[in-house]
């Protein structure tokens, strides 16, 4: 298997999304949008949201999808840099998924803390998080609620459901969009799930930020007002996200079809990943990089 690093120039590069020329795109905390070469590594910034994008997309017209968590879900021309506001009233965008006809469906991981508190999220388990959908007109709705931590978002091959990672309960949940069914596409996650992303291979690949942490689960059993107590100790204190690369692809039955693993100092907590021609490409929360493996064919579950 191969394992390469690009650094960026801003920490946070928490997404990736790979547009039909090749160029990989990114965001970083600082709020910057940039274009990556895969080839040469070559690293451009190409806008500015003015917030903190996480999730990003494709757009019809080479323009770009992105849930900003303090602005909102945002479409981005990297053209020219304009930036415009799609949706807003949500504490937490986070990330989406664009179907044929233009609907975006998207979530918002809490209602409670914003993404300066997310380690609170995870800990207190308000949920609170929603999944919405903003149709071609405009019109925004919540099509679930009560999620946990709601975070990844993906279609089905088919389009026939929507998928949407629930990052404190360790799985992948399922709405129809037929008949507004709800179930799970997976669960019992062996971690924590972040972004999610439909592949080209038409897979659903899953990002595993962190393995499963018992303190982590403990601590969500417990009563609230010690949860609440356990995010105010100091930060050295806390449960921390463990270093490891680690990310997993299901079909639309939630089969296993890969589960890859990969050691290096130099990356960890993949948020992000996007499945590309054979690639995989990998977002980090923490890293000042984004980074890319090629599965080798003996590679799998």
């Amino acid at each position: 298997m191969d394992f390469r690093v690009i650094p960026v120039p801003g920490n946070g590069a928490e997404d990736v999304v790979v547009a039909p020329d090749g160029a990989v795109f990114t965001g970083t905390d600082d709020g910057v949008i940039h274009r990556i070469d895969p080839g040469s590594g070559a690293v451009q910034a190409v806008a500015d949201t003015g917030g903190r994008p996480l999730g990003i997309e494709l757009l019809p017209g080479g323009r770009l999808l992105v849930c900003d968590a303090r602005r909102g879900l945002l479409s981005v021309d990297p053209s020219n840099g304009a930036v415009e506001a799609l949706a807003g009233d949500m504490l937490f965008c986070n990330n989406a998924a664009v179907a044929t006809d233009g609907t975006i469906y998207f979530s918002d991981s809490s209602t409670v803390h914003p993404i300066d508190e997310w380690k609170a999220e995870m800990v207190e388990q308000t949920r609170t998080g929603r999944l919405l959908r903003r149709a071609p007109d405009g019109t925004v709705t919540v099509l679930r609620d009560g999620l946990a931590f709601a975070n990844g978002v993906a279609l089905a091959s088919d389009e026939s459901f929507v998928a949407v990672a629930e990052t404190g309960a360790r799985a992948v949940a399922r709405h129809w969009l037929s008949d507004s069914r709800d179930d799970f596409l997976v669960e019992d996650l062996p971690g924590y799930p972040d972004n999610i992303a439909g592949g080209s291979d038409g897979l659903i690949w899953v990002s595993i930020a962190s393995p499963k942490d018992p303190m982590v689960e403990r601590l969500q059993r417990g009563p609230m007002w010690i949860r609440r107590q356990v995010t105010k100790v100091p930060e050295p204190l806390q449960p921390a996200p463990k270093r490891i690369i680690r990310v997993q692809a299901y079909d639309d039955e939630g089969k296993l079809v890969h589960d890859l693993s990969v050691d290096s100092p130099d990356f960890h907590m993949v948020t992000g990943v996007r499945e590309h021609q054979g690639q995989v490409w990998l977002g980090s929360l923490h890293e000042p990089a984004v980074a890319v493996l090629t599965p080798g064919t003996t590679d799998g579950p």
